[in-house]
């Protein structure tokens, strides 16, 4: 029996698998695999690489906390903020770390200096696991169109 798994933010649902064989979440207190008929848990999530696991086929995602519900036969990521690993922006997120590390250097107020950290962090992590994926080179599962249809991709 497969595990069905759903990723929702505040905006949308980002990513909907009704037959996935396995979940590596990044939960606060350290990474858990989930696989189906696994115990209830509700726990909070941390940054980290969340990655779903149907067959040889994967699809992995940055994920800046919130919170999971996990159920015998579903798992429910609610995060905080999430974005799928192909659709990170290199670019931006190199943009993105530069900034950050310029106002950390530059010693600005510390409520922007908080902004910063975590703008260098969510920038580290989105780069890792882009690297990850180059190396790793499996196929996408699926990603929830704009429209609100699944695009199987592979």
């Amino acid at each position: 029996m497969p595990i069905a798994v759903e990723i929702v933010t505040q905006e949308r649902i980002i990513f909907s698998e009704p037959e996935a064989d396995m979940v590596v979440i990044p939960a606060a207190e350290g990474v858990m695999g989930v696989l189906p008929h696994h115990a209830p848990v509700l726990t909070t999530l941390g940054f980290g690489e969340l990655i779903v696991r149907k067959g040889r086929a994967e699809e992995s995602f940055a994920i800046y906390g919130g919170v999971v519900d996990v159920r015998p036969d579903k798992v429910v990521v609610l995060a905080d903020l999430a974005e799928s690993s192909y659709a990170i922006d290199m670019e931006a997120i190199e943009a993105a770390r530069a900034s950050a590390e310029r106002m950390k250097r530059e010693g600005v107020p510390p409520e922007q200096n908080r902004e910063a950290a975590l703008a260098l962090r969510r920038a580290e992590l989105a780069m890792r696991i882009q690297r990850k994926i180059q190396t790793r080179g499996s196929s996408i599962l699926r990603i929830v169109e704009e429209n609100g249809n699944n695009g199987a991709k592979t």
